[in-house]
């Protein structure tokens, strides 16, 4: 019996596995969340700098999600491959820097947590298949886009557009759903909240979203098919409306204090990939729709 065969008839240990890859992934993806906002920032001056033909003389140093190695922000000691081994360091280092003893975020113990528990979920609800393996992938995207966007309130093209992309690709072999329900639903996703910005702005002459979560919806419908995004909308709208003014009140902010919706749309739009059905099952018993 080869490890394949061996993982797809033992539902615990493919869960397992996945759960220890998964938190070297939330690992790498602490790196993405930090290092391609700024990657991209630099494009975007450069850019600039193109367009108005202004000189740039400032020395340019390899900065990718590669080079140069992790490092103490505080002190600039290079990161160690046995003090970055997902939990287990952050633990054994008692969450400080082994050489000036600064503390680490507890965000980065955290995000590698909560990728590979979502990523066990995952593995647990579609076994060793490949609506599993896209699924991966796209918990994955959803976890780095949700916390740029509530650091940086950015959703970037680097990872919204390719999972978009290679939603429609994986679903022209059914992965999740039929190629037609897929089209249609980056369609009507993009579409839909592209609507509801315009006549926002018509209205209050003052933009209630950005293109990122037009493009965020538009890649669930890519993925899930026009089906999950009544739900996603639906659940996103009323998580968000609740966080929002709790957070709000926390930080002692007004109405008009700007807030993320990506994050609200990505934790909707995971929870409708993988229960839509029976939420809406569920839902449609209980208001006696069904029987």
């Amino acid at each position: 019996m080869n490890v394949a065969t061996y993982l797809a008839s033992a539902p615990p240990a493919f869960v397992l596995c996945v759960f220890i890859l998964s938190l070297l992934i939330g690992s790498f993806l602490n790196v993405v969340i930090h290092r391609l906002p700024m990657m991209l920032q630099r494009d975007w001056r450069q850019q600039a700098r193109e367009i108005l033909d202004i000189a740039d003389d400032t020395p340019h140093n390899t900065f990718n999600l590669v080079l140069p190695n992790s490092h103490c922000p505080h002190c600039d000691h290079e990161i160690k491959p046995w003090e970055n081994i997902p939990l287990l360091s952050f633990a054994f280092l008692r969450g400080k820097c082994s050489n000036c003893k600064a503390p680490i975020s507890w965000r980065y113990p955290a995000v590698e947590l909560l990728t590979a528990i979502l990523s066990a979920v995952v593995a647990w609800q579609f076994g060793f298949t490949w609506a599993c393996a896209g699924m991966l992938l796209l918990t994955w995207g959803l976890v780095a886009m949700s916390m740029i966007d509530v650091d940086h309130q950015l959703l970037p093209d680097a990872l919204v557009l390719p999972l978009l992309w290679l939603g429609l690709l994986a679903n022209t072999q059914g992965v999740l759903v039929p190629l037609s329900d897929a089209v249609w639903g980056a369609a009507i996703g993009y579409l839909s909240l592209w609507s509801v910005f315009w006549l926002f702005k018509l209205v209050t002459g003052k933009e209630g979203m950005g293109y990122g979560d037009f493009k965020l919806l538009a890649m669930l419908g890519a993925w899930g098919g026009w089906q999950v995004l009544p739900l996603t909308i639906l659940l996103s709208s009323l998580v968000g409306a609740i966080l929002g003014i709790i957070i709000l009140k926390a930080r002692g902010a007004d109405n008009s204090t700007p807030l993320p919706f990506g994050p609200y749309l990505a934790i909707a739009g995971w929870i409708a990939l993988i229960w839509g059905e029976q939420i809406t099952a569920s839902y449609l018993q209980v208001a006696g729709f069904a029987h």
